[in-house]
């Protein structure tokens, strides 16, 4: 009999706080979401916190919107975590296999992946994810699941992703204080690349770009694994700056400026395109070149692509993906970024829309809510995951239950034929 029940995705980004509920089928794993909220941020600067009040009290504010949906409390949520205080390093773990027929068995792979852990961790730093990249029995590399093979000696080649501990505890102590158990933390980017990439696009080699307001998160996969992570501490919010120096206007005009005209690629314009800055500020009366404020955009997203480019040149995949640049994020909605992706990486590129999610809430299909939704997508494929390994030990013990009856039967049987014979 199927089960329904509610999960949630909480995105602490710097500009917007965003939730989305999903309820999940439990026998088929299938997701449908029946909430989406979102409220300004407070409190948070480039993914860290900087004032748990100010946090305390957005997180509650989005809690509330989405509650009055749902029409229930929210008790639980997988939370994003990003911010330039992460940092991945490559670890390696080896074990001898435990039991006396060589099997190995999810104990052994949890040793493995535990034993890959004790590395020297940086001073202040927790991990957050230890991932898995291959294994290999006995030698023989590149295996994916090793749990039913035989050998002697596992070993794991795994990702490890770190956030400074202050940070860490200052964003779940905020989300504690909203009354919400955190069901787990994610790094923010691998979440996003949960509802954006399909299994075909890792497995072949790409990028997702996460361009947030005032970070920039990148995630590299291939053969369906993650090589490699990365957060600028620079985004959306500081193109509008680049406007507002440039045009010698406030913020807020920069950031409408941004919002009507904004492009990326300057030939688009012709030199005689002007707009206005009175449409946009009264005390305003001089008239601006679009192609120049399209030359200031392109400048800021040039060098944010470069960045990310050189590192691609240190994981040795500049050029090599064949599935290309996934952009997603508020920042990627700016009219001719695809075709600058394209340029800058010399790669194929498109936007990243939330996939193969069920809703009747339209503003889910958008560029903005792409990492709560992946929140929810991560947290559904976590708990599917628990169920079949649970459902796997179950079978094992099951099968090593009966092989011990079978043998006590035999024994028993065995000793009372062997009573009735002439001593």
């Amino acid at each position: 009999m199927s089960k329904n029940y509610l999960i949630s995705g909480l995105d602490v980004g710097s500009a917007t706080i965003k939730i989305v509920v999903a309820q999940i089928n439990s026998s088929n794993n299938e997701l449908y979401v029946v909430a989406a909220n979102e409220v300004p941020a407070q409190g948070i600067s480039k993914g860290m916190v900087v004032s748990i009040e100010d946090v305390v009290s957005s997180i509650t504010n989005c809690l509330e919107g989405a509650e009055r949906i749902v029409g229930q409390p929210i008790n639980h949520a997988y939370v994003g975590v990003s911010g330039t205080h992460i940092n991945t390093m490559s670890s390696r773990g080896v074990i001898a296999v435990s039991r006396a027929d060589n099997e190995i068995t999810e104990n052994d792979v949890a040793r493995v992946i535990e034993a890959a852990q004790t590395v020297a961790t940086p001073p202040n730093y927790e991990i957050l994810h230890v991932i898995p990249k291959n294994f290999s029995v006995d030698n023989q590399i590149g295996i994916k699941d090793p749990i039913g093979m035989t050998g002697i000696r596992l070993e794991v080649e795994t990702q490890i992703i770190q956030g400074l501990s202050a940070q860490v505890k200052n964003l779940t102590k905020a989300v504690y204080r909203t009354g919400i158990e955190i069901n787990d933390l994610v790094l923010s980017i691998l979440a996003t690349a949960e509802s954006c990439l399909s299994p075909r696009q890792k497995e072949l080699g790409v990028a997702v770009i996460n361009i947030g307001s005032t970070t920039t998160s990148l995630a590299v996969f291939e053969e369906g694994e993650v090589l490699a992570t990365h957060i600028l501490p620079v985004g959306a919010a500081h193109v509008t700056g680049d406007i507002a120096i440039g045009l010698r206007v406030s913020l807020d005009v920069a950031e409408a400026i941004k919002l009507t005209y904004g492009q990326a690629l300057p030939e688009t314009f012709n030199k005689k395109e002007e707009i206005n800055l009175q449409d946009f500020d009264e005390r305003e009366t001089e008239h601006v070149s679009l192609r120049y404020v399209s030359e200031i955009i392109e400048a800021r997203m040039q060098e944010i692509f470069s960045l990310l480019d050189k590192k691609l040149v240190e994981i040795e995949r500049s050029g090599l993906l064949p599935a290309g640049i996934v952009l997603t994020g508020g920042g990627a909605k700016l009219s001719g970024i695809v075709e600058l992706a394209k340029k800058e990486f010399r790669l194929p590129a498109a936007l990243g829309y939330p996939e193969n999610i069920k809703t009747a809430i339209d503003k889910i299909n958008d560029l903005t809510y792409s990492t709560a939704a992946g929140l929810v997508v991560w947290g559904s494929e976590l708990d599917s995951q628990k169920r079949r390994n649970h459902q796997r030990i179950s079978w094992h013990n099951f099968t090593d239950q009966g092989l011990s009856f079978f043998h006590n039967f035999w024994t028993t049987t065995k000793n009372w034929f062997t009573s009735l014979l002439p001593k």
